[in-house]
């Protein structure tokens, strides 16, 4: 079980890297572009992905007591005192390992939290990428059951679908998945 734990963690530390990569790339431009987060733009999107990223178990149950367990609410805290850009790669970057809150479920939640909201970003703005069979498959497993995105929750269980693309070279496929 050990070894299954560290290569979750090794998982979420992948995508989390690669997350920092993307912001590396993006221009002022594609900061201020929208996203699949309806009413969020990139920046607002990242500054979510971040807020809890030192955060304690703790502080977590705090934060939740103190938003009413509104997520929108907790949220809407985190996009006020979010930073700019420079700022927002240099917290992503020094987050990379998961520890806090996104430690939490065996780092699955920093790994499910990295590839949704990279996803959130990259597809509005045209940039694809590969998910790889273990991250997705270790995602999608976690995400049937998750109280983080609401998969624990009574009647949210639902179907699991996958979506195959294979990219021009033919050689690379790309995945994607909804519960619903």
């Amino acid at each position: 079980m050990k070894n299954h734990l560290f290569s979750v963690r090794a998982l979420a530390r992948e995508e989390r890297q690669e997350f920092a990569e993307l912001l590396d790339g993006l221009s002022p431009q594609q900061w201020q572009a929208p996203t699949l987060c309806s009413g969020w733009n990139v920046g607002d999107v990242v500054a979510h992905t971040i807020a809890y990223l030192g955060q304690t178990r703790m502080g977590l149950v705090a934060a939740m007591l103190a938003a009413r367990g509104q997520i929108d609410r907790l949220n809407e805290s985190a996009l006020r005192t979010a930073a700019g850009p420079d700022e927002l790669r240099g917290l992503m970057r020094a987050g990379v390992d998961p520890s806090g809150a996104g430690a939490l479920y065996g780092c699955r939640v920093a790994l499910i939290e990295c590839l949704i909201h990279q996803q959130d970003i990259r597809r509005p703005l045209g940039l694809p990428c590969i998910i790889p069979a273990d991250t997705l498959r270790a995602s999608l497993t976690f995400a049937r059951v998750s109280p983080v995105i609401g998969g624990a929750w009574p009647g949210a269980a639902g179907t699991l679908h996958l979506t195959r693309r294979y990219l021009p070279e033919g050689r690379h496929q790309a995945h994607s998945a909804t519960l619903r």
